[in-house]
């Protein structure tokens, strides 16, 4: 069989395995005595469930644990061998990676994907890149996870009206991939899964609640309360990048006018770099302009970093913008920590610092006095690394 082809889920048969599976991948091998001392099991219970864990392949023992006087016990981890298929969809960019059970990437590949193309091409395009990182990585595929630029019904694995995916609307993710790959497949909003990575293995680690915004083509947030995604009713709950600011102001890509989006998502940013560019207002943006016939937002990043008027001014007023909606938030939710990421996040500590202004300046001081604002750490791989940790909670939940 090869490194691509399809395997046959291993199926978890007790709670009691859901909850060794689930500390084995947030805390590593452990010894059976400990697994028994943090799940309050019985020693006899807990050699039971690893015994059949480990015939099902999804465990192994790793030699002799630290000796805690007397006999010394076993180590039991997951196996080395098992993969999850982490996949992050963008507007503009595909990624696909390879992780391991406890959700380390292993391999991880990018490239420039239209999204607007459909779900046909662009899915064709994420299970060629599949086989090309699991050949890489050969191992007991066991789920599989997607994050999606617009709003899914996670229930359904789904994508929902969303607006800047045309004829994704309601096509199956879940059923297309979970065919083509034969395993468990979950599909999310991508700030979500982006949100989940930086929570388990960033910036956030074991901050049960936060919240993390994305400035890419578009804006969303990811919320984490609890130490869980908090979805709304529909799926919905974070979509921020469409609150109005003004109702006469420009148009959004959803068809509404004034949306923070319209404002100051990555395509707003080079429609105005544009504008900067024409107007003679930029040269380093004219010059941009005039080689490419286009400017981007990264084209107004580096202009900003250059120390370019125009460029500069154009990040304050996003971000105080931004600012504005994310200090609602605060005040709304009283998070332990804001996370900023995305392609537009690159802007670093011009965008970081109009932000916290606004946030500090609006929010309660009871809200903000232990309140981190700050930039993710993980880039491009929060969102592939959130999307195993959203697969494997599924692979090792038992099935109803």
């Amino acid at each position: 069989m090869s490194a691509a082809s399809t395997t046959d889920h291993p199926m978890v048969e007790t709670r009691h395995q859901t909850q060794l599976l689930t500390l084995l991948r947030d805390e590593g091998p452990m010894s059976r005595v400990e697994l028994g001392e943090r799940l309050e099991l019985p020693r006899a219970r807990v050699a039971v469930e690893v015994g059949r864990l480990a015939e099902i392949g999804l465990v192994e023992t790793a030699g002799p644990s630290a000796s805690r006087g007397g006999r010394r016990s076993t180590l039991v981890r997951l196996d080395p061998g098992l993969r999850v298929l982490a996949v992050d969809v963008g507007a503009t960019s595909v990624g696909v990676a390879v992780t391991d059970a406890s959700c380390e990437v292993l391999t991880h590949t990018v490239e420039d994907c239209d999204v607007r193309q459909g779900p046909h091409p662009v899915l064709r395009r994420v299970a060629e890149l599949a086989v090309k990182v699991r050949e890489e990585v050969p191992g007991k595929l066991i789920a599989a996870g997607i994050g999606l630029p617009g709003p899914v019904s996670f229930a359904e694995g789904m994508a929902v009206a969303p607006p800047i995916m045309p004829g994704w609307d309601r096509f199956s993710v879940r059923d297309h991939l979970g065919g083509l790959w034969s395993c468990p497949v979950t599909v999310d909003n991508d700030v979500n899964a982006m949100a989940l990575g930086e929570r388990h293995a960033g910036v956030a680690r074991s901050t049960d609640d936060l919240v993390f915004v994305k400035i890419g083509t578009g804006i969303g947030c990811g919320i984490v309360l609890g130490g869980k995604v908090y979805r709304g009713v529909a799926g919905t709950a974070g979509d921020i990048g469409h609150i109005r600011l003004d109702d006469y102001g420009p148009t959004c890509a959803c068809g509404e006018v004034g949306c923070l989006e319209a404002y100051f998502g990555g395509a707003a940013l080079a429609r105005d770099g544009l504008t900067l560019a024409r107007s003679g207002r930029s040269a380093f943006l004219a010059e941009a302009a005039a080689e490419r016939g286009t400017v981007t937002a990264q084209d107004v990043g580096r202009a900003a970093a250059a120390g370019d008027f125009g460029a500069v001014n154009l990040i304050r007023d996003g971000g105080r913008r931004l600012g504005q909606v994310v200090a609602s938030l605060v005040c709304f939710i009283n998070p332990g920590m804001v996370v900023i990421g995305g392609g537009v996040a690159q802007l670093g500590h011009q965008l970081l610092a109009e932000v916290r202004g606004a946030v500090y300046r609006r929010s309660l001081p009871l809200a903000t006095g232990n309140l981190p604002i700050v930039l993710s750490e993980l880039g491009d791989t929060a969102g592939v690394i959130g999307a195993a940790w959203s697969a494997t909670d599924r692979a090792f939940t038992l099935s109803s």
